[in-house]
């Protein structure tokens, strides 16, 4: 009897069941299959939950048919074994419940919808490329019918119970103990099933523990949550992920739970997470279990971080000026604008470049692009770190120093370079005169910001190199240089950087539309540019109503990013795309397309004969009017005294010709409005009248 009921469980029962299915169909009998029903509980404060399953597929497929049968022995009573143990038939036959009890259900609920297929679908085929849905679609459609449906059950007791699968004991007593027994109804000479049971008592409840060994690692914009799902793999077979900002209020990172199973390696303890986040803003993250009964647990403790950017530059040490034999000046490239994110620089030393670096010289001052050493000795690796005022530290390449013979090459010179369609890049530069040269350092970059890379193992031999780079790309050029190092490795400076410009095969990236107003029947729209490099122009098209093809409106090479349409009509609808064109005649993708409607704006004329005549004996202000203007769909009365402004007072249909105001205070003057609403949203202008009462 397995105390954990996973679907990773399912998964080895399954491939096994279905192997031993293969020999059986081979020797013409299915009894050689041993077929049982597994079951587990969980105990609620007033209630027993059961759970079970078969461990075959064409064993569930009969039990869905005849159905299982649920027996209660009472073993214990008030701390006692009893000699005859009571026996009561929960229940004589459970399966599935018909399909037309699921239509409504489906409708509304995923699981159900899965489970309803799987056991009453004329075909079920699953696709995808998730890595559960490849595993199942390389057995048969009845074994991805069971697994599906014992997956999906494993998280919503409601459907397992719906599916024939599940049952709530709510007659159990807390003085009892209990043995459960599912049994299968499906006749012995077509497969012979062995039953199930468990063991139990209200006694047993324990609440769902929380969480254990949950943590949080906060990198550069991201926080990678990991817990161990062995410990309690017993309570739970998946999680919830919830993350706040506040501490106070969290929300779930995914609509469904999260398993073992979402990650590669399935063998492992522990399940990881990957968060995306913004640097130095704190997050707080937590996780809740859910058990195979469909329970929440209690939350895990909660984990408050920040991520921490990561430093964008390292330092380059360029230069080596020897003042004697054991004295050096080293000097080093960093970017002046990057002085605000370091507290400084240390000089680091080893004996070999792949030993570990002692620091030599600290609390260098981020200004500086030079220090003096003058403890040398007969051959030394120097690094240089930037320390980081957010804690990330970026060390340098390492450079030789050697007293003896330590003059560098001079800077190569002549760098040429050209790309061909297929992305081939060769770039030739002129030969160095020195002897003692050893080769070429090559570096490559693909914006003229970011810190090259070094493209060779070894010095380069030759004064020409090939490369290769991908043509469809957003990065319209590709930077080289080029490092001279003699035998010593002594290096020069680098060379001046090699702009390549690559084949123009990729179009410009697609404007957006961020605003758009109506005012006096103008439309005025605001798009933000395409940000490629060799933009040549954006083209504006415009359909009205029902029109099948794009007019183009506008045509700009500008920076404009604003249009005003004055061809408009009040009552229509148009749309507009927006497209960009390069240097090379490419052209993006549409805009998102935005369609607006120009709502008829036209004031209709003022309701002519309005009338306000005080009325004694009735204690009212009777008011009337005509109006021959059609479409109207009701008429807004507005009245004000000297004390009070104009305010809205009834609403009246667009057949009504009159209006009785009783609501007055005498001697008062009173100044009365009227308009007509039409159907269309217009109105008309404002007519007044003055009474005195």
């Amino acid at each position: 009897m397995k105390s954990r009921f996973l679907i990773l469980l399912s998964f080895i029962i399954i491939s096994k069941s279905y192997a031993q299915e293969k020999k059986s169909a081979e020797d013409n009998t299915i009894n050689d299959i041993k077929t049982e029903i597994q079951v587990i509980a969980r105990v609620q404060k007033d209630k027993i939950l059961l759970r079970w399953a078969v461990t075959n597929a064409m064993a569930w497929k009969k039990l869905n048919t005849y159905g299982y049968s649920l027996e209660r022995y009472t073993i214990i009573k008030d701390n006692k074994t009893l000699a005859n143990p009571e026996k009561v038939i929960l229940a004589k036959v459970i399966k599935p419940e018909p399909a037309e009890a699921w239509e409504t259900l489906i409708e509304s609920n995923d699981n159900a919808a899965i489970v309803a297929q799987a056991i009453y679908g004329e075909d079920f085929s699953v696709t995808g490329t998730d890595k559960l849905e490849n595993i199942v679609n390389l057995s048969e459609e009845n074994e991805q019918r069971f697994t599906f449906a014992l997956f999906t059950v494993d998280k919503d007791f409601e459907i397992a119970k719906k599916a024939g699968l599940g049952f709530e004991d709510t007659t159990a007593k807390l003085n009892e103990k209990y043995a459960y027994r599912i049994s299968s109804n499906v006749p012995q000479n077509e497969i012979n099933i062995e039953y199930g049971g468990v063991f139990t008592g209200l006694k047993e409840y324990q609440p769902l523990p929380k969480p254990m060994d949950f943590t949080a690692y906060f990198t550069d914009n991201s926080t990678m949550l990991s817990w161990n799902f062995k410990i309690l793999s017993h309570s739970y077979g998946s999680y919830y992920v919830e993350r706040s900002t506040d501490k106070k209020n969290f929300q779930r990172l995914t609509d469904k739970p999260y398993t073992n199973l979402n990650q590669q390696n399935t063998n492992n303890n522990q399940i990881f997470y990957v968060d995306s986040i913004t640097n130095n803003k704190p997050y707080s993250y937590r996780i809740q279990g859910i058990s195979s009964f469909g329970e929440l647990g209690p939350y895990s403790e909660i984990i408050t971080g920040k991520g921490k950017s990561i430093l964008k530059f390292v330092p380059h040490l360029t230069v080596k000026d020897f003042k004697d034999e054991n004295t050096v000046t080293l000097s080093w490239e960093f970017p002046e604008e990057a002085n605000g994110e370091i507290s400084g620089f240390e000089l680091n030393r080893s004996d070999n470049d792949d030993e570990k670096y002692t620091t030599v010289i600290k609390n260098i001052p981020a200004k500086n692009r030079s220090v003096t050493y003058n403890k040398l000795s007969a051959t030394n690796y120097f690094t240089i770190t930037a320390i980081g005022k957010q804690g990330n530290n970026r060390a340098s390449f390492p450079m030789l120093v050697q007293p003896v013979d330590s003059i560098p090459p001079s800077k190569p010179l002549g760098l040429k370079g050209v790309i061909d369609s297929l992305g081939i890049v060769k770039i030739t530069w002129d030969r160095n005169k020195e002897k003692d040269l050893m080769g070429y350092r090559i570096y490559k970059g693909h914006t003229a910001e970011e810190e090259f890379s070094q493209i060779t193992v070894s010095p380069h031999e030759l004064n020409n190199y090939e490369d290769k780079v991908i043509i469809k790309s957003l990065n319209s050029k590709v930077y080289y240089k080029i490092i001279a190092v003699d035998t010593h490795y002594n290096m020069s400076p680098s060379s001046d950087i090699l702009i390549v410009k690559k084949p123009d095969v990729v179009p410009p990236t697609s404007p957006v539309f961020t605003k758009y107003e109506i005012k006096d029947g103008i439309i005025f729209l605001e798009w933000i540019n395409s940000q490629s490099e060799d933009l040549a122009s954006h083209q504006l098209y415009r359909k009205e109503n029902d029109q099948e093809k794009w007019q183009l409106i506008f045509n700009d090479a500008t920076k404009l990013e604003t249009y005003q349409d004055k061809k408009t009509i009040e009552g229509s609808t148009y749309r507009y795309a927006i497209f960009a064109k390069d240097e090379s005649g490419l052209t993006s993708n549409a805009s998102p397309e935005l369609a607006i409607f120009i709502p008829k704006y036209t004031v209709k004329p003022a309701v002519k004969g309005f009338y306000a005549q005080a009325n004694i004996a009735k204690n009212a202000i009777e008011l009337s009017w005509d109006y021959k203007e059609s479409d109207v769909d009701n008429f807004e009365i507005y009245k004000a005294t000297n004390q009070e402004s104009l305010q809205l007072i009834q609403v009246v249909k667009a057949e009504s010709r009159k209006l009785s105001d009783p609501t007055l205070t005498i001697n008062t003057t009173y100044k009365y409005g009227i308009r007509a609403v039409f159907k269309d949203g217009r109105i008309s202008k404002m007519d007044f009248y003055t009474v005195k009462f």
